[in-house]
């Protein structure tokens, strides 16, 4: 298959194959001519990582889950710690996330959004940062 095709049936733009390949994620066979020529194990691994990182994973976290999965030796124990840290990860993010929404929208509820010039959320923002 050509980078079009692979691209296609992976759900990924070309370039984004292109960046894998330079980063050692994939290998494609190159034809004499120099286009480079993908197999299915190609579009497995696309596909592998192209679902990896909907989920969040870094590229290194993909590159250790693409070993795992290669490795038929793997210990399941493996995949499921590093899943867990990632989890960790997101929820952490979340926790994040739903402490900026309800500092934001306190702010958002105490301004009056009128014509004054006096805005609750502008003094916040200036003000100096908390230590917590």
């Amino acid at each position: 298959m050509n980078i079009g095709a692979v691209a296609e049936r992976a759900n990924l733009p070309p370039k984004t194959i292109r960046y894998y390949e330079d980063i050692g994620l994939v290998k494609p066979q190159r034809g004499s001519n120099g286009y480079r020529s993908f197999c299915q194990d190609d579009l497995n691994k696309l596909s592998f990582i192209g679902r990896a990182r909907s989920l969040g994973f870094t590229i290194e976290e993909c590159r250790v889950l693409l070993a795992l999965y290669e490795k038929e030796d793997r210990a399941s124990s493996d995949v499921k710690k590093l899943a867990e840290q990632h989890l960790g990860d997101i929820d952490r993010k979340i926790a994040e996330l739903q402490s900026m929404r309800a500092t934001l929208a306190t702010l958002v509820e105490s301004c009056n959004g009128d014509h004054r010039p006096n805005c609750p959320i502008l003094e916040d923002l200036a003000a100096p940062a908390r230590k917590d």
